[in-house]
């Protein structure tokens, strides 16, 4: 299999790699330091037609494909990740719910602005006393037969995208009843943003991402027409956990950028820095370090484009999906680790780009389904989970 770019690829490549040195490199530490969210440069990401890469033409997407979105991710998280985060959850979280699982009205009603990055939408899974066991869902859905609307009630965290002046909606799985066996049956909701009764706290304090938007949502009799419900009532856990499937891929894609941009950086480095009399990057340390970074680079990159394209051509890719998300992201808090020592103090320092990779490494290895999550997954894939 030929994971090189196609010309039309690379040509996607050249330009978010041009867009992320020229545009976000510049300004990217300002909004990072003041936890700020980075309006002007998500709007230039809109006008661009990143947030329609993936999307068909006819809701005003691009035409392509999640090997599109996964090539513009990495060049991003290169220079930044909490540029790429807020296009991955807009994207993987926020439109393509609607996409895969939406009826044509609702379709026709946000997919073109979430495409157009006019609006951002975000998905409400995990809960505080959920976390990797999504499933446990407390928030619950009644529908009122008297106005025909749902009632929503409980409470969502480190929910990405839901809380800017752009946030459109939040889609939110609630139970909505339960089986024969007495288990859950959990449904997805689209909750539009003002909605009455629903509160979306200030933003977190977070050790990274913090250009990012991540909030904590509660729902106090939130009330939402019949109409909004997002696919089959009763199928919203297992629609999501194929979005997180995909989702893995998308991840995948930014840790593998995050690890290049630590080289990047390093090898930049290691050549302006003297030390007793030459640059560092003539030490054979140095070098070997460095060229292990690449490696491991270089590995990643190889396991998402694989697990993207088996999505692509509509084959199974469930366990490479979790391969590659696993794989991408140790290596790049590996990465972040080595350039922030290859840089000495200096890679302490928040002027620095290997100083925020360092700090935003970590969550990679924790957000849409923990390291232990994907080792339990390719586990079950190999026939050895029950």
């Amino acid at each position: 299999m030929d994971h090189r770019l196609s010309p039309e690829l690379e040509e996607l490549r050249r330009t978010v790699e041009e867009f992320a040195h020229d545009v976000v490199a510049p300004k990217i530490g300002e909004y990072y330091e003041h936890h700020e969210f980075p309006y002007e440069i998500v709007r230039e990401m809109g006008r661009m037609g990143l947030f329609g890469l993936p999307f068909p033409e006819e809701y005003g997407g691009m035409g392509g494909d999640y090997l599109a979105l996964g090539v513009a991710l990495e060049e991003l998280a290169r220079v930044d990740s909490s540029v790429a985060i807020t296009l991955e959850a807009g994207v993987s979280l926020g439109a393509m719910p609607i996409h895969l699982f939406g009826t044509e009205e609702q379709k026709q009603q946000w997919l073109p602005r979430l495409c157009s990055g006019e609006i951002l939408g975000a998905f409400g899974l995990t809960e505080p006393d959920g976390g990797s066991d999504a499933g446990a869902t407390r928030t619950t859905a009644r529908l009122d037969p008297e106005t025909d609307e749902w009632v929503i009630n409980g409470t969502k965290c480190f929910i990405t995208n839901s809380g800017t002046d752009i946030t459109g909606l939040v889609t939110v799985t609630a139970v909505t009843g339960r089986k024969t066996d007495g288990k859950p049956r959990i449904s997805a909701i689209i909750v539009p943003s003002g909605t009455r009764g629903f509160t979306v706290a200030a933003p977190y304090s977070k050790v990274g991402w913090n250009a990012s938007d991540t909030r904590e949502l509660s729902f106090a009799d939130v009330r939402v027409p019949a109409a909004n419900l997002l696919g089959e009532e009763g199928r919203g856990y297992a629609q999501f956990l194929r979005i997180l499937d995909e989702g893995r891929i998308a991840i995948a894609a930014l840790a593998t950028g995050l690890a290049q941009g630590c080289v990047d950086e390093s090898v930049k480095y290691a050549k302006e820095r003297h030390a007793f009399g030459r640059p560092i990057g003539a030490n054979q340390a140095i070098q070997f370090k460095i060229a292990d970074m690449e490696m491991k680079a270089h590995t990643a990159r190889l396991a998402w484009r694989d697990a993207a394209s088996r999505l692509v051509a509509g084959e199974p890719f469930k366990k490479e999906a979790a391969l590659a998300k696993l794989y991408s992201s140790t290596v790049a808090v590996d990465n972040a680790r080595d350039a922030t020592q290859i840089h000495g103090g200096y890679g302490f320092m928040n002027e620095y780009p290997v100083a925020r990779m360092w700090r935003d490494s970590k969550i990679l290895e924790i957000g849409e389904g923990t390291s232990e999550v994907q080792r339990m997954l390719i586990a079950r894939e190999l026939g050895l989970a029950g």
